[in-house]
């Protein structure tokens, strides 16, 4: 709790770290000289205190989720620090609003969930270019990752949409995208080290972010059969095979 800032999130290493002007100074660390709060780690802290048992009344969540609010972009996304880029930021918020008890029906979350539909890949899966750093018009755009597809579905499916045909697509992609051995190849970066100067690719991405959505969508799907699924035992699903099911 001492780490908040005054605005109400969070950054990765100090709190009120945010004189920006000091950015402009030469040789200032590629612009990236201080730890402002962002709204990836804020939805992060959000998820934890809902873990924990507290809820959207308590006091530094309640003004987390204000600035969450002002942090938004007009198209519903959250801008991702930490990971590439607006996919993962909204990921990392609507994890943190659902863990901490934020309606999902509220019209500035749904917001962020018509921004992720919008966004899907006709292959079923998302992908988001580093380009997105420097122009919006790359924003939720780029070839599909394992990694940026599981971000997309967790947000889908704690925004209520596990039944939506396009977390359905998703899940296919992903699976049609596992290798014989139960992982997933994947060549493109999407950590970020500083936007626009350096890119990170964190080899277990491609292992555990698909491996976290497919378990939530299992899960999910278990418990509420009325959502019209049927159970999925993906480990006795061939790779590269699709999910056979009905709409």
């Amino acid at each position: 709790m001492a780490m908040q800032g005054t605005d109400g999130g969070w950054g990765a290493f100090d709190r009120d770290n945010d004189l920006l002007f000091l950015n402009h100074i030469p040789f200032a660390d590629h612009g990236a000289l201080l730890d402002p709060s962002t709204a990836d780690l804020t939805g992060r802290v959000l998820e934890l205190l809902g873990a924990l048992g507290y809820g959207p009344d308590f006091p530094p969540a309640a003004r987390a989720i204000r600035y969450l609010r002002r942090e938004q972009e007009e198209d519903g996304s959250w801008f991702g620090r930490w990971g590439v880029n607006y996919i993962y930021g909204t990921w990392s918020v609507v994890a943190g609003l659902k863990s901490i008890g934020v309606p999902m029906s509220e019209p500035w979350v749904m917001r962020s969930m018509e921004f992720l539909l919008a966004r899907q890949n006709p292959d079923g899966g998302w992908g988001e270019d580093c380009l997105s750093y420097a122009s919006r018009d790359f924003a939720g755009r780029g070839a599909s990752t394992p990694s940026q597809t599981a971000w997309a579905l967790i947000a889908l499916l704690h925004g209520g949409h596990a039944g939506h045909m396009a977390v359905r697509q998703g899940v296919d992609y992903l699976i049609q995208q596992m290798t014989p051995e139960g992982t997933w190849n994947e060549e493109l970066f999407t950590g970020t080290g500083f936007p626009r100067v350096f890119y990170l690719r964190y080899h277990m991405y491609r292992h555990y972010f698909p491996l976290w959505a497919l378990a939530l969508y299992r899960n999910m799907t278990e418990r509420g059969r009325a959502l019209g699924h049927e159970r999925v035992d993906f480990w006795k699903t061939a790779p590269y095979a699709p999910i056979a099911r009905s709409v």
